[in-house]
């Protein structure tokens, strides 16, 4: 069964009471669409989803109502920029139906400070938080229909990928591979939410930005890419060379290769998110290029591409069914290459599955 907004907000008043949290205030953010549906457009004039245990409504500009009124039924309060928002701000906190002098409330951590402090100023003696045990806590764990989408954008991302490494000839740019990427992505109803395409050397920066670097012969090929098909993305590394492999390319890429399948093997419900880095960690430190991966492990991937659970070396999230995030060691070696292997995956039934189906082989190309 695909979950509904309203359960989505059911469950969410389940964690409020869970939590002692008397009301969540969201910003125009990726909270706000996991919720509502609802993406209303942001700039100064303050939006808000506020819900409580018995109420749920928007602090909306009367300048965006009409237009977001079509999203939802939610009950608005709207206020005209001749007025400003405060009286409707207050109208709002009273339908709420919470104790104003001292609620505990969650504010949405993406939303614009001067957002949060019209709500703080409005509540002073406010117990605040922010969302990570009540909206992240949910959006953590992806239901079925989140699956489903994170799927098939993975799927279509492995096309995608496969078509680039094919299309590869000596001479191409990085940037002229971006493109052929992107008209991929648009020609089969998805867009670029980025592409990373990296040659050579270029390869040894994490954040490459994808230039006018020509592919040479002995060169390594790394590419970075994700889409958006129906509200989520995907995100996926591959590596490959053009004609024969640079010095030092299949060592490399086994001992990646070898970190990945440690981290895979570590993500299970009931394992700390550190768990995960030090197994990919240990292995490539133990090869002796400790010094030489640069990053975390891995990051969680919904909405957004990056949003919790983060798999690094000092956090203490408890994996959980439902948990999706990437795997992605990667050792950088300046003026020569790098190379990065990453899935993104998601815990489900006691272990880790990879959404992608392209193998992690390199690719000959040229």
């Amino acid at each position: 069964m695909i979950p509904t907004l309203a359960t989505r907000m059911e469950n969410l008043r389940a964690r409020m009471a869970e939590t002692g949290t008397d009301l969540v205030v969201i910003g125009p953010s990726s909270h706000m669409r996991y919720l509502a549906d609802l993406s209303p457009h942001g700039d100064e004039r303050p939006v808000m989803l506020m819900v409580s245990q018995s109420f749920a409504g928007f602090l909306m500009p009367a300048l965006n109502e009409d237009s977001s009124r079509q999203y939802t039924e939610l009950p608005f309060f709207a206020w005209a920029d001749a007025d400003g928002p405060d009286a409707a701000l207050d109208e709002l906190l009273d339908a709420t139906g919470i104790d104003r002098a001292a609620p505990s409330i969650v504010l949405d951590e993406t939303m614009r400070a001067d957002f949060a402090l019209l709500v703080l100023d409005a509540l002073p003696g406010a117990k605040r938080r922010f969302t990570q045990d009540t909206v992240g806590y949910l959006r953590s764990r992806k239901d079925e229909a989140e699956y489903q989408a994170i799927k098939a954008a993975h799927l279509l991302n492995d096309r995608a990928v496969e078509a680039a490494f094919a299309a590869l000839r000596p001479g191409m740019t990085e940037i002229e591979v971006a493109a052929l990427i992107d008209d991929f992505y648009l020609a089969n109803g998805a867009t670029t939410v980025f592409c990373s395409v990296c040659f050579g050397p270029n390869g040894a920066f994490p954040h490459h930005h994808t230039g006018a670097t020509p592919l040479k012969p002995g060169a390594a090929v790394l590419i970075d890419t994700g889409c958006r098909l129906n509200g989520y993305p995907s995100d996926m590394t591959r590596v490959g060379y053009c004609g024969s492999a640079p010095e030092g390319f299949a060592e490399i890429h086994a001992i990646v290769d070898q970190a990945v399948e440690a981290a895979l093997a570590a993500s299970v419900p009931g394992a700390r998110a550190s768990d995960v880095d030090k197994a990919a960690r240990d292995i490539i430190t133990k090869a002796g290029y400790g010094a030489n991966f640069l990053h975390r492990t891995g990051h969680g991937l919904g909405i957004d591409v990056h949003e919790a659970p983060y798999i690094t070396g000092t956090s203490d999230t408890v994996l959980d069914e439902g948990m999706v995030f990437s795997i992605e060691p990667g050792i950088y070696l300046q003026r020569r290459f790098g190379l990065r292997l990453e899935e993104i995956v998601i815990i489900r039934d006691g272990k880790a599955e990879i959404f992608s189906e392209m193998p992690r082989r390199a690719a000959i190309v040229g």
